[in-house]
This record gives structure tokens, C-alpha cells and sequence, in this order.
């Protein structure tokens, strides 16, 4: 698969002194399979926009005098051509100005713009000249290069602001991040607001710069080079299989063992696991053998997970359509293909809802005596247990039998839970609607060890590495990795799930797209699915991280993350946030995209095949070469 570099950052052309005009050709997007994002703030293969200001001035343009300068002066470029080699930076206004506006406020009224109008609601809007009005918010996908003065940033296209000054710079910065925090809370961004919303143990996310970051610091390996040597086109992405999927895909299952899933319209789609992939087997579990009378007659099941050594799998339907709650779930035998039990929610002899199940812990699915499970719901946080009271259920009647809640809470108010995750121990990760994620120890869902206010965005969802220190949360826009490492007060070393973080609380990383990459994703096109590589030892850590966002496969170098000397994260103010990745783009948006399990890393790879699953097509690629590091 071929590659290419970014070009966006510091690999950028523009058309001299002239102006681009919106008569000009509109932006086209070339389709490409995948492409290195990992950007070198030094190398150049075109002008840079500090080039650009040279060459402007020795045209000896006549430029204002700072006297009759406007308001908030900037230079204001378009990036035109998507990724086609034709792409460049295009000077679009030579000097405009910046407001930062109440969206209908009186400053407003004689704007004819009305697409982020709202008649009940008032919110920050940025303005630049009379080419860009935008609600201030994460999906402009805000990207800082301190060293240009300039900030590039998504609306209704891709633009870039350059400053006259490093003062004007940071002063805009610090504008569109409290303008973004006030649109958010609805309150102002004064430290005594953030310290309300975060909580005071959380300064180091109100202020990064006073964050105890020694946690992020250690956690590279000692044997790590300061700058990691970056995977190149001589190792890139392999694709190694690529087949139709019968239609219709739904999930993506991977097992550990022999075989790997997908549900699909039909039913369960059954593959063979290899070092270089997964593979059909030629294989369809029908979803047809539904026994007269059954009452359960719902939805194409939406989730799959994997029990009793992978030779049982666990299907659970929504109610229907946009409704993700289900009463129930059914149990296929893998070996026979038939569903051998329907089994309902119940607590106290109400029927309830579960909206996610997963597995008791990270590798659980591969013990062959597994019975219990956990699930999730908007308020309840529980474990189920398979064993019928009066004995094994060996048949099926007209009544289906209800699971046996073991352990858990219904929460009295609303939690808002969204999404879940275990650990290699079974301690529990919870995701929710208003970005908190809280963490359980494996001893008690009643209670939250620990809270993390998150940063406003709802957590969609949420994985974490098996020995627990790292969490993996996704929102539409961006990636939050959150490390859970602390000293207690007797100088050890715990986690989050253990104990009380106090306020030595790590500040997290960012993991975002470009400004260009997301716009070229789609308008509509958000992240789902961010997960960690797959391992079920002790020991052993993940070595890479992967999301889904529209065509988009997006790839993250885990221990590059991790580095705090990285070069994404100078020159940032706020939070930091990491642009390195690589990209797989297929011809349709992506249902999932999974490492698999840890057995399956081939010698010369530095990791498990990558599987990519789309409603019609599913493809394997390896990561070829040496390993980036260690």
C-alpha cells in the first residue's frame, strides 16, 4: 500500500501574492489507501508559511501602518486541492481581523449568516472577516503551531490564521479554549468555575503546566531512544486479506483462539485467525433457527461477545432501531450453530434493560468454565450469572429462563452510563453521557474509586489496557487517554481502581486528527471504537491504539504517545494533544477496526494484524518491518 505525507503542518504551497477567490476550483478529494501522518516540524518539501510572508514583502506590497492596523489583525490562508498532489495553501485575505461573538447578541443582528443561529440558546461564535462564522467548539478541530504563530482549524473548509505578534498568538488560543469552556458549561472560564466543574484534585487538567506529569514520564520504557524513530513507507501497512463479508455487517468479534466473527444481516459470519489476518472459513450461522412461539423476535443483534473458551458467543439485540437498551440476549453454541438459550434481564421479578455486556475481564472469554458476565444500563452497573439456581439449564422451553443478578447497583439518580471496559483483574472503566469516566475496583460497583470529570464531551466509548493504568475514552472529536497511575501516601505505586488519587492526578493526552484529515473524513463523520492492541498476560503492554472515524482507520504509536518529549506536544498550550498516526482508507465507511489478539504477532511485526470491517468487505493488514522502538 502506498503512502504519503502530510500535507498539512509545515508541507505547505500557496499561490504567492494572489488571492485566492471562491470562483476558483473547489477543494476535490482524492481516495488513497493509506497515508503516513507522522509529521517532521523541520523538513520541507515546499514553501512554509513564514516563506510566504518573505517573499509577500519582497514584492514590496504596500502594508498597513500598525496605527491604522484593525482590531485583532491577521493574515488568513484556505487550503485547497483535499489530498490530491495538486493540494496547497492559498493566501485568501493578505490582513482581516478575529472577533470572538455572543451568537445573538446585538454585535450580531446585521450578520445575514443565520446558520448558527439559535433562538433559545447563546453561545461563542468566531469570526473571521466575512469568510467564517463558526460556533466555537472541539469539532473545529483546533490545531496550534506555536513556532508559526498560527493556528489551523475546520470550518466549511480548511483555513489556517497567522499572527503578527506571539502575544496576539496566545492570546487567541487562550480566547478559543475559554470561549469553548463557557459554551460547554454555560459559565464563564474564571479559575473558580473550572475548579467547580473539574473538582480541585483535577488542577492538572484546569492547568496543565501544574500537572504531575511524572507518571507519563516513567511510563516510557527506559530503553526508548528520546525521539522514536517514526514507521516510514519501508514500513508501513500491509494489506494481507481482503473478502467480501456476505452484507450487512453489524460488529466485528475477535477471538484470541481459532476463530474470529462478524454479525451480519444474515447471521454470524465465522473466520479463520492467521498470523497475517483473519480469513473466511465459508461459514454462516443462520439467525433463522427461531423456535415457534419465542416471543423474542427483535432486532439483528447490534453486540457479540465471546464466552467459555470461545466456543459460546452471546448475542444481544436493541428493542429496536436508535434504541440501544435490550431485555435480553441469546446464547449460540459456536460448535453446533444453534442458539441454545434465551435468557432475560431480571431484578426482583421486574423484567429491566441491559444497554452493553462485556466480559468479567480482559481474558475471561478464554476460560472454558466462564458463567458470568457483566452489564451495563443507564443507571445500573451490575454482574450476571448464567447458572440456573435449580441446576445447569440443559433444554429450552416456551419461557425463557432470567439471568441471576450476583452483584451490582442501581443508581437512584441519573449516571448517564454509556459504555464499559475490564481489566486483566476485573476492576471495571465506565464511560458516561457527560464525559465523566469513573472507575470500579472488582470488589464493588456501588461505589467509584475514582471520577474523572472528563471535558464535557459525551464518552461514546471506553478501553483500557489489561494492567489498568491507561483508559482509552472516545468522543466525537477526539481520543482522551488518561493515565491512572499514583504514589499513595506510603510512596506506592497504585491505580485508580485501587484507591484514591487525591490531587497528583496526571494531566491526559489528546489523540486528534489534523484539521485537513478531518474535514476530508466528512462532515457527518465521527470517532467511535477507540481501542487499545489486545493482550490477556501480565506483563506485556499494548503497543498500539486505533480508532474509526468515517473511511478513516486511524493508527496511534502507543509509546510515541506516551512520550512526553514527543515533538506533537511543544509549542501547545492547554491540554496535549498528538497528530502522529497513520490512516487505512477503504471505500466505505468502517463498521469497526481491531487488533487481534496478541498470538497472532508475527516475528517480523511489531504487532497483531489489524482487522477492518465494512458492511460489505473485511480486510487484514500487518505492520511490516522492525519494531518503532524496543
Amino acid at each position: 500500500m502506498g503512502t504519503a505525507q502530510s500535507r498539512e503542518g509545515q508541507n505547505l504551497t500557496d499561490s504567492d501574492s494572489e488571492e485566492y477567490h471562491s470562483d476558483q476550483e473547489e477543494e476535490e478529494d482524492v481516495p488513497y489507501d493509506a497515508v503516513d501522518r507522522q509529521e517532521t516540524p523541520h523538513t520541507t518539501t515546499s514553501k512554509t508559511l513564514d516563506e510566504i510572508d518573505t517573499k509577500l514583502k519582497s514584492l514590496k506590497l504596500k502594508y498597513p501602518s500598525p496605527a491604522s492596523l484593525p482590531n485583532n489583525p491577521v493574515k488568513l490562508y484556505l487550503h485547497i486541492g483535499g489530498n490530491t498532489p495538486n493540494a496547497k495553501w492559498v493566501l485568501s485575505d493578505k490582513l482581516t481581523s478575529y472577533t470572538f461573538i455572543k451568537n445573538g447578541s446585538h454585535r450580531d443582528d446585521s450578520d445575514d449568516d443565520s446558520d448558527d443561529r439559535d433562538s433559545t440558546d447563546s453561545f461563542w461564535v468566531l469570526k473571521v472577516g466575512s469568510k467564517i462564522k463558526g460556533k466555537v467548539s472541539t469539532g473545529m478541530q483546533l490545531k496550534m503551531l506555536g513556532d508559526q504563530r498560527r493556528v489551523d482549524f475546520v470550518s466549511k473548509g480548511v483555513w489556517a490564521l497567522k499572527f503578527l505578534s506571539d502575544e496576539e498568538y496566545r492570546n487567541f488560543v487562550t480566547q478559543f479554549q475559554d470561549c469553548i469552556f463557557e459554551n460547554v458549561y454555560g459559565l464563564p472560564a474564571t479559575e473558580e468555575n473550572k475548579v467547580k466543574i473539574y473538582g480541585k484534585d483535577f488542577i492538572g487538567w484546569i492547568n496543565p503546566d501544574a500537572a504531575d506529569d511524572s507518571m507519563w514520564e516513567d511510563a516510557v520504557d527506559d530503553h526508548t531512544p528520546a525521539k522514536i524513530t517514526p514507521l516510514r513507507a519501508n514500513q508501513d501497512l500491509m494489506e494481507e486479506f481482503e473478502e467480501a463479508a456476505n452484507g450487512g455487517v453489524h460488529s466485528l468479534t475477535l477471538g484470541a483462539l481459532d476463530n474470529s466473527f462478524l454479525v451480519n444481516d444474515l447471521g454470524v459470519q465465522v473466520f479463520r485467525n492467521y498470523h497475517k489476518g483473519i480469513h473466511g472459513k465459508g461459514i454462516c450461522v443462520s439467525f433463522d433457527n427461531k423456535r415457534s412461539g419465542s416471543s423474542s423476535v427483535q432486532s439483528t443483534p447490534k453486540k457479540a461477545m465471546l464466552m467459555r473458551a470461545e466456543t459460546n458467543m452471546m448475542l444481544m439485540s436493541p428493542l429496536k432501531d436508535g434504541n440501544p437498551h435490550s431485555t435480553g440476549i441469546k446464547q449460540l453454541d459456536i460448535e453446533t450453530g444453534k442458539i441454545v438459550t434465551e435468557w432475560k434481564f431480571g431484578k426482583d421479578g421486574t423484567e429491566i434493560t441491559m444497554k452493553d455486556i462485556t466480559n468479567d475481564t480482559k481474558g475471561s472469554q478464554l476460560d472454558p468454565s466462564e458463567s458470568t458476565f457483566l452489564g451495563l444500563d443507564d443507571n445500573r452497573l451490575c454482574q450476571w450469572d448464567m447458572r440456573d439456581k435449580r441446576g445447569v439449564v440443559q433444554s429450552i422451553g416456551d419461557e425463557s429462563p432470567v439471568l441471576n443478578w450476583t452483584q451490582g447497583h442501581q443508581f437512584s439518580r441519573g449516571t448517564n452510563f454509556q459504555c464499559f471496559a475490564s481489566t486483566g483483574d476485573g476492576s471495571i472503566v465506565v464511560g458516561s453521557l457527560e464525559g465523566k469516566i469513573r472507575l470500579y475496583s472488582r470488589t464493588s460497583m456501588r461505589q467509584a474509586k475514582t471520577a474523572f470529570p472528563g471535558l464535557g464531551s459525551p464518552i461514546t466509548h471506553v478501553d483500557v489496557t489489561y494492567d489498568g493504568k491507561w483508559i482509552l475514552g472516545t468522543t466525537d472529536t477526539y481520543l482522551i487517554l488518561i493515565c491512572t497511575l499514583f504514589t499513595d501516601k506510603d510512596g506506592k505505586t497504585k491505580t485508580g481502581f485501587s484507591g484514591r488519587m487525591g490531587n497528583k492526578i496526571p494531566a491526559p493526552r489528546l489523540l486528534k486528527l489534523t484539521p485537513l484529515d478531518s474535514h476530508l473524513a466528512g462532515a457527518n463523520n465521527k470517532f467511535h471504537g477507540g481501542h487499545f492492541s489486545w493482550v490477556t498476560e501480565n506483563g506485556k503492554q499494548e503497543r498500539h491504539l486505533v480508532a474509526t472515524v468515517g473511511k478513516f482507520s486511524v493508527i496511534w504509536d502507543f509509546q510515541q504517545v506516551k512520550n512526553t518529549a514527543h515533538e506533537c506536544y511543544r509549542n501547545q498550550q492547554g491540554l496535549k494533544s498528538c497528530y502522529c498516526y497513520k490512516i487505512v482508507l477503504k471505500d466505505e465507511s468502517i463498521v469497526e477496526s481491531r487488533f487481534m489478539h496478541d498470538n497472532y504477532a508475527a516475528n517480523n511485526s511489531p504487532e497483531a494484524p489489524l482487522v477492518v470491517a465494512t458492511p460489505m468487505k473485511v480486510s487484514s493488514f500487518s505492520l511490516s518491518g522492525k519494531r518503532s522502538h524496543g
